[in-house]
C-alpha cells in the first residue's frame, strides 16, 4: 500500500482526495488555502482532516527514507534476501523497521561478535539444534587459548553471548514481547527515600501501581516528571509473582524450540534463555515502552493545549470600544493604559491604590478622570497579583461615578509580561516603558484576543498541560499550525494588522507581513486587494494563498472585504449580471439569495462547494467565527482561597482543560479544578465535551485544602458534600447521581497530587 493509499484509508477518505491535497502542499499551499478554497480539487477535505493528512504525510515519507536507507545498508552487506527485503517493505511502522534492522546495524564489537570470531558459533548453532549433546563435552573441541578460549567455561560463555545476541534480534519476538509487555505490563512508582517532603506534589505517586498501556496522558507526564526531578523510581514489571520461567522467557523458549526434556543441554539452553530475557531483551524493551508511553502522553498532552489555545485564540473579542486596562500590582502601582477602538493609545498613568501608599481615593479620582476624557466603556484587569483587590476600586468608582457607566472585567494576563519585553512590543510601542506596555496588552487582548495573542510566544500564555515536559519541536509545530488556522478563519484587516498578525496569514512570510505594513504607513491605507501586489516580495503566487484571508473594509469593491477570493469575482459577477442586480444590491440580501441554485453558477474552474460557500459569504459578508462576547462576574467578597466555604456557588472562567477535569478562575487568585467526573450528570468522555477554555460557567465549591491551595469543584449544583471530599482532592457525587469513572490504578487516583503538579 503507497503513502496515498494508506492516508486515505487512515482518514476514511479517497485516494484522489488524498493526492490532490499532496499535490497542493507540495506546491506550497497552505492548509487554510486548501480547506477554504480547493475544495473542488480535495472533494471537501476539511483543515482538520488535512491537518492530519500533513502529520502523516510527513511521518511516512520519514518512513519511505529510514526503509530505502536500510535496504540499501543491508544490500551493501550482501545479506539481502528476498524474504527480508519483502518484510521490510512490509513495515509500517519505524519501531518494526528498526527491528527488522537490528542484526544488520553496523555497531561496537559486542561480545557475541567476539564469540563468532573466536570460532565459537558452531558450538551455539550445535547445542541450540541438538539438546541432546552435553554442553560440556560438546564445547570441550572448541578450547583454543590461540582465540582466547581458554577452556570449557569461556567457550560456553561465548555460545551463550551468541545465542543470547540472536534471540534480542529477532525481530518476530520483539514485536510479539513489545505488545505482551504493552498489555500486561505494570509501571510502579515509588517516591525515592529521604525525598518524601521534596516530594510533596507526587504525593499520590509514593506507592503507585498502573498498566502501563492505560495510563492517561496527565498520570504519565506526572510520573515522568517526578523521575527526572529525581523524586519518583518507574520500574516496569511483569506477572511479578509468576515463578521461572517468566512469560517472557517462556515465548523466547517457544520462538526457538526450547523446551524442558531432561535432555543434556536443557537447563543450560534455559539459562541463556534467562539471561536474553532478563539482560538483552527486558532492558531494551523496559526502554521502549516507556518512551512509546512519554510519546503518547505527549501527544495527547500537546492535542489539550492546541485545543485550548485555539479556544482562547477564538474567545469572544469586545469589539470596537474604548478600553481602560490595569496592570494589578501592589508595592509597584496599578499600571493603566488607555486604547481607543482601533487599540491605538490614548494615555497611560501609574496609580497607587494600595499598600504601602493606600492612595484609594486619589486612585479613583485619577481613573474616573481619564474614563470620561476618554469615553471608556469597558475597564479589563489582569488577573495576577492585586487583581481582586484592584477590581474592587473599579467597582467603588463606578459606584461614585455613575454616570461613566463603565464595566469592568478580569483577564488572564498570561504572557503580558512576555509581550512587554519582546522586540515586538518594542517596535510597537517605543515610547512606553516596559512596566506600561503589559497594561495596553491587557486591554487590547480584551478588544480582540486573536489580534493581541498572536504577539505572545504560544507556550507563555499557559494553557498547556506540562507543556515543559513535552517535545518542544512537535509543540510549536501544533501550536503554530492552530494559530495560523484560527487567524485564516476569522480574517484580518490589512489596514490595521499589525506584522505579528499578518505573518499568520496565509502564504505570508515574517518579510512580507512587515512590508505590508511599511507599505501601508508610506502609501495610506489598502483601498483594493489588487495593490497589494504592489508590495515588495508579494508576487502572484502569494497573493493567491493570502488575498482571500486580507479583508479591506469600505474597500471600492465590496467583494475586496469579503472572504470571496479575487480569482472567484467572476462567479458573483455572473450572479448578478444573470440575475440583473448590483453586486452591491446582492450583498446581505438573504432571501434573494437563499433562492439562488449554486448549480447554476458553476464553470470548469469553480464547483458547487465553492459556488454555495460565495452565496453564504454574500449573505454575510466578513461574518465572525466568534461567539457572542460575555463575562463572569466574581462572587462580591470572594477574593481570597480563605474566603471560600463548602456548598458556595459562585460563577467563574474556564481557564484550562485537560484530560482529567477543567480548571476555573473564580477570582481568588487559585484556579479550582472540576474532575472530569462532575462536570456533568451524565457520562462524560472529555472534559471538551461539555466545556471549554473562556467558557463561563457556575460551580460548586465542594472542599477547600488552604494549605495545598487546591480547591475542588462541581459542575453539578445539586451534589451533596460528602466526608471523604477533603481527602481525596476531588469532589464525590452523590449516589443518585451519574455513576463515576472507575480509575485503572491499583491505587487512589492521583488527580489531586497531579493537579498541583500540573499547575507548577
Amino acid at each position: 500500500m503507497d503513502i496515498q493509499q494508506k492516508i486515505a484509508h487512515e482518514l476514511g477518505v479517497k485516494p484522489q482526495q488524498v493526492n490532490a491535497a499532496i499535490s497542493l502542499l507540495d506546491e506550497g499551499a497552505t492548509v487554510p488555502f486548501i480547506a477554504r478554497y480547493r475544495k473542488e480539487a480535495t472533494q471537501g477535505l476539511d483543515d482538520a482532516q488535512l491537518r492530519v493528512l500533513e502529520e502523516r504525510l510527513g511521518y511516512l515519507r520519514e518512513l519511505e527514507e529510514r526503509r530505502s536507507s536500510i535496504l540499501k545498508s543491508i544490500s551493501d552487506q550482501d545479506k539481502l534476501t528476498p524474504e527480508l527485503e519483502q518484510s521490510i517493505l512490509e513495515a509500517d511502522t519505524k519501531a518494526r523497521l528498526e527491528d527488522l534492522y537490528l542484526p544488520y546495524k553496523p555497531k561496537r564489537r559486542t561480545k557475541a561478535q567476539i564469540a563468532r570470531e573466536a570460532g565459537l558459533e558452531p558450538l551455539a548453532s550445535s547445542l541450540l539444534k541438538d539438546p541432546t549433546q552435553d554442553p560440556q563435552e560438546t564445547a570441550t573441541a572448541f578450547v583454543n587459548a590461540a582465540k582466547g578460549v581458554d577452556d570449557i567455561s569461556a567457550a560456553l560463555d561465548g555460545a551463550k553471548q551468541i545465542l543470547m545476541e540472536q534471540f534480542a534480534e529477532d525481530a518476530e519476538l520483539l514485536g510479539e514481547l513489545r505488545e505482551y509487555l504493552w498489555n500486561k505490563g505494570i509501571l510502579r512508582s515509588r517516591v525515592i527515600v529521604g525525598k518524601e517532603k521534596e516530594a510533596e506534589k507526587f504525593t499520590d505517586y509514593f506507592e503507585y501501581e498502573e498498566a502501563i498501556g492505560k495510563i492517561p496522558s496527565h498520570r504519565a507526564l506526572a510520573l515522568f516528571r517526578g523521575q527526572s526531578l529525581g523524586l519518583l523510581s518507574l520500574e516496569l514489571i511483569v506477572d511479578e509473582e509468576t515463578p521461572s520461567p517468566s512469560p517472557g522467557e517462556s515465548r523466547i523458549a517457544a520462538r526457538f524450540g526450547i523446551r524442558h526434556a531432561k535432555r543434556p543441554a536443557d537447563d543450560w539452553l534455559a539459562e541463556v534463555v534467562r539471561w536474553a530475557w532478563k539482560i538483552k531483551i527486558f532492558t531494551r524493551l523496559d526502554l521502549d515502552l516507556k518512551m512509546r508511553l512519554r510519546e503518547a502522553a505527549e501527544e495527547a498532552a500537546i492535542e489539550v493545549f492546541a485545543a485550548n489555545l485555539k479556544d482562547l485564540l477564538l474567545a469572544a473579542p469586545a469589539g470596537f470600544h474604548a478600553i481602560m486596562g490595569l496592570d494589578p500590582g501592589i508595592r509597584t502601582g496599578v499600571k493603566v493604559a488607555l486604547i481607543d477602538g482601533t487599540g491605538k493609545v490614548l494615555a497611560t498613568e501609574t496609580i497607587y491604590p494600595h499598600p504601602p501608599k493606600n492612595q484609594w481615593d486619589a486612585s479613583i479620582d485619577t481613573l474616573a478622570k481619564l474614563a470620561k476624557q476618554h469615553n471608556i466603556s469597558l475597564v479589563s484587569i489582569g488577573n495576577g497579583t492585586a487583581s481582586r483587590e484592584t477590581e474592587k476600586l473599579v467597582k467603588e468608582m463606578a459606584r461614585r461615578h455613575p454616570e461613566l457607566n463603565l464595566r469592568q472585567l478580569v483577564v488572564s494576563e498570561a504572557g503580558a509580561s512576555v509581550y512587554s519585553a519582546s522586540a515586538l512590543a518594542s517596535a510597537e510601542l517605543p515610547e512606553l516603558d516596559v512596566s506600561l506596555r503589559g497594561a495596553v496588552s491587557i486591554a487590547r487582548r480584551l478588544q480582540d484576543p486573536l489580534a493581541e495573542l498572536v504577539k505572545i510566544e504560544p507556550k507563555a500564555i499557559g494553557v498547556g498541560q506540562y507543556q515543559h515536559d513535552v517535545n518542544q519541536n512537535r509543540l510549536a509545530r501544533s501550536l503554530d499550525n492552530v494559530v495560523e488556522d484560527c487567524v485564516n478563519a476569522v480574517g484580518v484587516d490589512v489596514n490595521t494588522a499589525s506584522p505579528a498578525l499578518l505573518q499568520q496569514v496565509s502564504g505570508l512570510s515574517k518579510t512580507v507581513a512587515d512590508n505590508i505594513v511599511s507599505f501601508r504607513n508610506e502609501q495610506g491605507a489598502f483601498k483594493t486587494r489588487k495593490q497589494l501586489l504592489k508590495v515588495p516580495r508579494l508576487g502572484e503566487k502569494t497573493y493567491e494563498q493570502a488575498a482571500g484571508f486580507l479583508r479591506i473594509p469600505q474597500a471600492e469593491n465590496p467583494l475586496d472585504s469579503s472572504a470571496v477570493h479575487p480569482e472567484a469575482y467572476g462567479v458573483v459577477q455572473r450572479m448578478a449580471r444573470q440575475n440583473g442586480r448590483e453586486i452591491n444590491s446582492l450583498i446581505g440580501d438573504s432571501s434573494f439569495l437563499r433562492k439562488l441554485r449554486p448549480e447554476n453558477y458553476i464553470d470548469e474552474t469553480f464547483g458547487v462547494p465553492t459556488v454555495r460557500d460565495i452565496i453564504a459569504e454574500l449573505e454575510k459578508p466578513g461574518r465572525d467565527p466568534r461567539p457572542e462576547f460575555r463575562t463572569a462576574t466574581f462572587k462580591e467578597g470572594i477574593e481570597r482561597i480563605t474566603d471560600l466555604k463548602e456548598g458556595m456557588i459562585v460563577e467563574g472562567v474556564v481557564s484550562n482543560v485537560a484530560d482529567f477535569g477543567a480548571f476555573v478562575d473564580i477570582g481568588v487568585h487559585q484556579d479550582g479544578l472540576v474532575h472530569i467526573s462532575a462536570l456533568s450528570d451524565k457520562f462524560v468522555k472529555h472534559p471538551r465535551d461539555v466545556v471549554k477554555a473562556g467558557d463561563v460557567v457556575k460551580v460548586k465549591v465542594m472542599s477547600v485544602d488552604t494549605r495545598r491551595k487546591r480547591i475542588s469543584l462541581s459542575m453539578r449544583l445539586d451534589d451533596t458534600l460528602l466526608t471523604d471530599a477533603k481527602s481525596s482532592g476531588k469532589p464525590r457525587a452523590d449516589a443518585r447521581k451519574a455513576p463515576r469513572h472507575k480509575s485503572q490504578a491499583k491505587k487512589r487516583d492521583a488527580t489531586g497530587s497531579m493537579a498541583n503538579a500540573f499547575a507548577a
